[in-house]
């Protein structure tokens, strides 16, 4: 997610300081028995009302905005890297769970997509930090590395915005990148981001059917409905059908990094860096993987339609 400041766009999300905070807090002090209601609350339904709102920083027209090859740029590029790094991840004998967040945030939307998939994927809080911090590690090195590798590849400002709205992690980070080439580019990217935004609710859906599948006569708690992704596509739906004014769309954006914000503070509350730490290098090779793949692959996917 990105967000004005004074200066201009911010590249840090407060969805990334949220956890890191709460990380460093939960690890210094001693949290009393009275608070784990309220973190466990802020877990679940916070986190999980923040994404539903996250559908009204979208519309419809938007998306099409892009056209054919754009869409195709952004899905495709999305669905494949999704395969690879879940392929990868396999052979690279890393956890399951770990490995499904992994791809989720680096092929769709950073930390929110993490957050999402794991109603699914189920992993540890831990993982859920690792993967966290593995999106926010490489989306940083391509908004940094992409505006300066920008002049010597083959594209134009509308294919440059393109292609970092389909490859770079987080929202933030896609609009810093992208508007180092223009305005032109910057919109592009930004839209381009946000439609991967959107994809984020078929694919957590396809995801809980797998498991479900997977399950095979198992009970329904071993492979939960992601219900509330219903809301997120209610939510764009809405964006797209009403005119919000502009003061409502200010109001809804800082409730929805607030909510974000909050549920991931309190999961960094519940990280232990010691157990952090035990998950080894093999999610962070997977997560440099996903990168190095998702940026190549990407490139490739918008030349191939007509940017």
């Amino acid at each position: 997610m990105a967000f004005r400041t004074a200066s201009g766009w911010q590249w840090l999300s407060p969805l990334i300081l949220s956890i890191v905070m709460g990380m460093a807090l939960g690890n210094v002090i001693r949290l009393p028995a009275s608070s784990s209601h309220g973190i466990a609350f802020a877990m679940r339904r916070l986190l999980r009302a923040g994404i539903v709102l996250l559908g009204l920083q979208v519309t419809l027209g938007q998306i099409l905005s892009l056209g054919i090859g754009g869409l195709a740029a952004v899905t495709v590029t999305l669905t494949v890297t999704f395969v690879a790094i879940r392929l990868a991840g396999r052979a690279m004998g890393v956890d399951p769970a770990l490995t499904d967040l992994i791809a989720a945030g680096t092929s769709v939307c950073g930390a929110s997509a993490v957050i999402a998939a794991n109603t699914v994927a189920r992993g540890r809080d831990e993982q859920v930090a690792y993967a966290v911090a593995c999106v926010t590690i490489f989306g940083s090195v391509s908004m940094l590395l992409f505006p300066l590798i920008a002049g010597v590849l083959p594209l134009d400002a509308t294919g440059y915005g393109v292609w970092t709205g389909a490859t770079i992690h987080e929202v933030a980070q896609v609009v810093a990148a992208a508007f180092q080439g223009g305005d032109v580019a910057g919109q592009s990217g930004t839209i381009a981001k946000l439609t991967r935004v959107v994809l984020l609710a078929p694919l957590v859906m396809t995801m809980a059917i797998a498991a479900r599948r997977a399950a095979g006569g198992g009970s329904a708690a071993s492979a939960p409905t992601p219900w509330f992704v219903l809301g997120f596509i209610a939510m764009v739906l809405f964006n797209s059908g009403f005119d919000i004014p502009a003061e409502a769309q200010a109001v809804t954006g800082l409730l929805t990094t607030f909510l974000l914000s909050t549920g991931l503070a309190a999961m960094g509350l519940h990280t232990n860096l010691a157990r952090l730490k035990a998950q080894g290098v093999r999610p962070l090779a997977l997560g440099a993987f996903g990168w190095l793949f998702i940026s190549v692959f990407g490139l490739a996917m918008v030349k191939l339609t007509g940017f």
